[in-house]
């Protein structure tokens, strides 16, 4: 009777060393990924052809930016808490 889209942020830690730290942004809309930020690969890649379009604006956009902002002020700033647990 709708639509479903959610986001789901991830920061996987492999090490207390910072500059180990990946952070995954994945959007979906009716429970398929349809693009996804990986802090590794360093751009978004789409993997639907909505997906794919969004990936080329966003990676030619400041969302790009934001992500990598993103991962300085989310994961990296969460990484004390997280250890500490």
């Amino acid at each position: 009777d709708g639509y479903f889209e959610h986001c789901v942020v991830e920061c996987r830690y492999s090490s207390k060393d910072l500059q180990g730290i990946e952070m995954i942004d994945s959007y979906y809309f009716n429970k398929v990924e349809d693009v996804r930020f990986n802090s590794t690969v360093g751009k978004y890649v789409g993997y639907t052809e909505q997906g794919v379009y969004y990936a080329e604006a966003w990676n030619k956009g400041p969302e790009l930016a934001g992500e990598l902002g993103e991962l300085e002020r989310f994961c990296k700033g969460s990484a004390a808490i997280y250890y500490s647990a």
